[in-house]
């Protein structure tokens, strides 16, 4: 079904946002009259709504060059909106780089299911369907292929072939979409794709992240009764200090009722099920991952604060299930969807040396798509594309993880770090007191929501507070580079009978690092604790996180706490940190220190202080598992 033009003829500018913060869709798009945008004078534009098996309309806008065809179509599903609505309107770019729209490609744009101008209810995640495409039943691996089917059929100037990208949660709709792919769905590209809610995005391990469920959902998560070109407002906190809001917050449960007059359902969802339940196993889209195209290249960011374990995890399902073709990898040292826009040569206080985002758009992203789709002759493409911070240089691997040696770094007496193992037989801890009422705070910036640097922050304020444990080397003599997974095993102990635990893994500049140009005058980099990567557990998941349980008061008990892959080399001079807390604040919940069933009815007076120990004996190793490879 064909569209009439005409959704008015005003300038306007929007942002598509992950919860009014974040550049979920990885886009910045100014809209213009026609008149004023140059795609207009190349392309053509039309909107259908594109009919699903089940009767559903979904609606789509195609862009058609206006040279001399045939042009692959090149696809991107998203609940975020594909403004700007009416067939007159255009946008300043298209695809995913400049580089696509000066080669020539059809280009759709579809708002998902239940979003913005489509048809249907929109679900979180919807669940695949268990026995792959259906005739009657439907999933976003349905709508995709009903969608490519549709195009095919009626778009006119194509040569056969589809590619998809998408970032974020549109990159979860591509990964989806390349499940039981098309037979035309030749390339697809899934980047910071959310793979799996309890261990990204609003959860790590089950430990809550408080401000980004919070702020995404208080605009996301509002109904939409009818079909609208119109997005919801962003919440206005009253404050830029999220640490002093979300302290005062209440009852986490309360809070959709208190905030948003009952309206965001989700949030109420997420109250309900605290746990690793049927409700979050079945939007754990891992296990449905077949039946692939001839290439997937994953796309992430080693510092993307939202999105690291999908783009990882999605790569491993993919390379598991793989028959034949191409399943490539690329993490570079970017926030969320950074990428897709600038030169990535800084992220915070931390600079690479060199234009990371360029080097990806121009010789990795689009020679990837132009090879499948147009045919065009490439160098042959790595497995991995990786991006070795520390050193910062781009590293090409046939498999990864890379091989390399296991090895284990020891928590030891006196705060030191070791790799050898402690030889106390007689029970040793290091202990300090969590108190919920003062959380150890996540980061040293006054902001409202989950800051996109925070994953290279200097660490010194955390290390020197009492509540925060930081054992770290001697100097090193030697560079040493780790890459691939990371595997925290403690053994720990608390007063209450419950405790999250937090590791997190630290470059420590030596004292007269020089300052690079352009970051912050005020922040000095020598000295400086740059996170490499950290993580969290909710410690009642320690061994199921199905069926969680309380912690025996004061009894030393293991718990292993997987951390996301690095490419990171310590160089001679640094030394390497790892800092051990309870409380992560406002960035994850606080623990109330006692074990209720669901945390999230938790009231002020459930909020008690904690002795909590870390064991480090030859009968109580505590460790982080490390990857050391060859430079």
């Amino acid at each position: 079904m064909k569209l009439k033009k005409g959704f008015g003829g005003k300038k306007w500018i929007t942002i598509s946002l992950l919860g009014g913060l974040l550049f979920a869709a990885g886009m910045f798009t100014l809209l213009l009259d026609s008149s004023g945008s140059s795609v207009s004078d190349h392309y053509s534009k039309s909107e259908y709504m594109v009919p699903m098996r089940d009767g559903v309309e979904l609606f789509t806008a195609v862009y058609i060059p206006k040279g001399e065809g045939p042009y692959p179509i090149l696809m991107k599903r998203t609940p975020y909106s594909v403004s700007p609505y009416g067939e007159d309107r255009f946008p300043m770019n298209l695809g995913p780089s400049s580089f696509f729209m000066d080669d020539g490609y059809i280009f759709v744009y579809q708002d998902v299911r239940g979003k913005y101008m489509s048809g249907g209810e929109f679900d979180n995640m919807r669940a695949q369907l268990e026995t792959g495409c259906s005739n009657t039943g439907t999933d976003e691996s349905t709508d995709t292929w009903d969608t490519i089917d549709w195009l095919l059929k009626n778009v006119p100037g194509h040569n056969g072939r589809v590619g998809m990208w998408g970032i974020s949660y549109p990159g979860f709709y591509a990964a989806a979409g390349m499940i039981d792919a098309h037979p035309a769905l030749r390339a697809v590209s899934p980047q910071a794709p959310i793979a799996d809610w309890f261990f990204d995005d609003f959860h790590h391990h089950g430990a809550f992240f408080l401000p980004h469920s919070f702020n995404f959902l208080a605009s996301f998560g509002r109904p939409r009764p009818e079909p609208t070109t119109e997005g919801n407002p962003s919440f206005d906190h009253g404050t830029p200090d999220g640490y002093d809001f979300f302290l005062h917050l209440g009852s986490l449960r309360d809070a959709n009722s208190r905030y948003w007059g009952g309206e965001v359902d989700f949030w109420n969802k997420l109250a309900e099920h605290p746990n690793y339940d049927t409700f979050w196993q079945s939007r754990n889209l891992l296990p449905h991952i077949r039946n692939l195209p001839e290439a997937v290249l994953t796309v992430g960011g080693w510092f993307d604060a939202e999105d690291l374990y999908g783009p990882l995890n999605i790569y491993r399902a993919a390379e598991k299930r793989k028959e034949g073709g191409y399943n490539g990898l690329v993490m570079g040292p970017w926030s969320h969807g950074l990428w897709a826009r600038g030169k990535g040569d800084c992220l915070g206080n931390i600079c690479f040396g060199a234009d990371t985002s360029e080097f990806y758009r121009e010789f990795i992203e689009f020679p990837f798509f132009s090879h499948y789709l147009k045919d065009r002759a490439t160098s042959e493409l790595p497995e991995a594309w990786m991006f070795e911070t520390g050193r910062n240089e781009w590293r090409r691997f046939e498999q990864w993880p890379p091989a390399g040696e296991r090895k284990s770094l020891y928590l030891s007496k006196g705060l030191s770090l070791e790799f050898d193992p402690p030889q106390n037989e007689i029970p040793d801890w290091d202990e300090y007191i969590n108190d919920p009422a003062k959380p150890v705070p996540f980061t040293e910036e006054i902001d409202p929501g989950m800051t996109k640097t925070y994953m290279t922050d200097d660490q010194r304020f955390a290390s020197r507070r009492p509540d925060v444990l930081a054992f770290s080397t001697p100097v090193l003599e030697e560079d040493i580079t780790l890459g691939g997974g990371l595997l925290a095993d403690l053994w720990v102990s608390t007063s209450g009978s419950s405790a999250d635990w937090v590791v997190k893994l630290i470059d420590v500049f030596p004292g007269d690092q020089p300052d690079p140009e352009g970051i912050n005058p005020t922040r000095k980099m020598g000295g400086y604790q740059m996170m490499v990567r950290s993580e969290v557990i909710r410690g009642r998941f320690r061994n199921s996180y199905e069926h969680p349980e309380p912690f025996e008061p004061n009894t030393p008990t293991r718990v292993r706490l997987p951390l996301q892959d690095i490419l990171h080399t310590f160089k001679a001079g640094h030394r390497i940190m790892i800092q051990v807390q309870s409380t992560w604040f406002p960035l994850v919940d606080r623990n109330p220190g006692k074990y209720m069933d669901n945390i999230f009815e938790a009231k002020e007076e459930d909020f008690v202080k904690t002795m909590q120990r870390v064991y480090r004996s030859s009968d109580m190793p505590s460790r982080l598992e490390v990857n050391v490879i060859n430079q």
